[in-house]
Formats: structure tokens, sequence, C-alpha cells
């Protein structure tokens, strides 16, 4: 079994979620308010150590057209700097859209409240879900 942790990479936070291919289902963990490297990557090796996981998967929004942008290429080197840190594997996933689908999340929330807190965490799930939804059925 393998269990990864997914980042939503952002310029002010970034998202956290869980998840294993035995059970196939993401989870939302929290969301970081970055502040320098090393704290996020401490965050992040913490976050990896408290749910087990094996694996990052990043997200990486990717233009309509499939090539990366400005956004892309930032997540992509800072996702680079945490592997090499933390010497664990990383995959990419695309994640058009899942930013769209948290906000669906997150408006179906009773509360104005709720529905201001920031859905980098449920943007994550979505990304994870993603992949593991695209993972070959196990025998």
């Amino acid at each position: 079994m393998t269990t990864w942790l997914a980042l939503d990479i952002g310029d002010k936070r970034i998202g956290l979620a869980a998840g294993n291919d035995a059970a196939r289902l993401a989870r939302p963990l929290r969301v970081l308010t970055r502040r320098s490297k090393n704290e996020d990557f401490e965050a992040i090796a913490r976050a990896m150590q408290d749910v087990g996981a094996d694996e990052l998967l990043a997200g990486l929004p990717l233009n309509m057209d499939d090539s990366e942008g400005p956004q892309a290429k930032s997540a992509r080197k800072y996702a680079e700097r945490l592997r090499r840190r933390l010497d664990v594997p990383l995959r990419f996933q695309d994640e058009r859209l899942t930013s769209f689908v948290a906000d669906q999340i997150l408006s179906r929330r009773a509360t104005q409240k709720a529905r201001r807190q920031p859905n980098d965490a449920i943007a994550a799930a979505a990304i994870l879900q993603s992949f593991l939804d695209q993972l070959p059925p196990q025998e």
C-alpha cells in the first residue's frame, strides 16, 4: 500500500491532503500559510510522518493547452526542492479545475464563515482524488 501526501502549492498557502491506493479516497488535512521554505518543508515533513505518507503528489496548474505557465513552473520548482530535501518520491498531477471543484464543495456549506475559509486543502484532496481515480484496478 502506498500513501500519498498531496500538495496544492500556492503563493500564500499550501493545501494538504492524504490518501492511499488501498482505500482510494482522498481527505483534506489542513492549510499551511507559507512562511519560509525551511518552515514549510518542516511542516510538510511532519504531515508526511503524521499520515505515514510514502510519496508526495504535487498539483501542477497547467494551462488549458497543456503548457506550463509561470504558476506551473513555480509549483514544479518548489516541489522538486521539497523532494530533494525530504528524499521521497514525487509525482505531479494536473490540477486544472480542482479549485473550481473545491469552491463547489465549499459553496454547499451552510454558513458564510465556512464559505470564506481557504479551499486549498479541499483542492489538494481533489488533486489526489483525481490521481487515485486514474490508478489501475488492484488485484
